[in-house]
């Protein structure tokens, strides 16, 4: 049996590229929101300054899909977000756990257009 692929389709069944998700005021500041992205859960958080940030909602430690219940916060310049389960703190930028190194938090670029945010896989 042969499979064929969409362009831009991975043999998991995810669209590659840019994928517009919700309107920037949909997200409230300080919250996560949850979305299903081409298959693929992602959570998405706005920072009271207005940075918007897309990880994998899957927790890298225990693999529960929890992390837009994470709590977000900073060190330093650093935007971070924290497990929900057991507080580990990630990098929302770069995925870099700060307190377990041998664990990392998929990200994924964000972007805002027209008012929308778009997610890139």
């Amino acid at each position: 049996m042969t499979a064929v692929l969409e362009l831009g389709e991975q043999s998991t069944g995810i669209a590659e590229g840019w994928h517009r998700v919700c309107a920037v005021e949909d997200l409230e500041p300080g919250w996560g929101e949850a979305a299903l992205i081409s298959g693929r859960q992602v959570a998405m958080f706005r920072t009271a300054t207005g940075e918007v940030f897309a990880v994998a909602q899957e927790d890298p430690a225990t693999g529960a899909h929890v992390m837009a219940r994470g709590i977000i916060g900073s060190r330093g310049a650093r935007q971070t977000l924290a497990s929900p389960l057991h507080k580990e703190v990630y990098d929302l930028g770069t995925g870099e756990c700060l307190g377990t190194p041998e664990l990392r938090l998929a990200t994924f670029g964000t972007r805002i257009v027209d008012g929308y945010i778009e997610v890139e896989l």
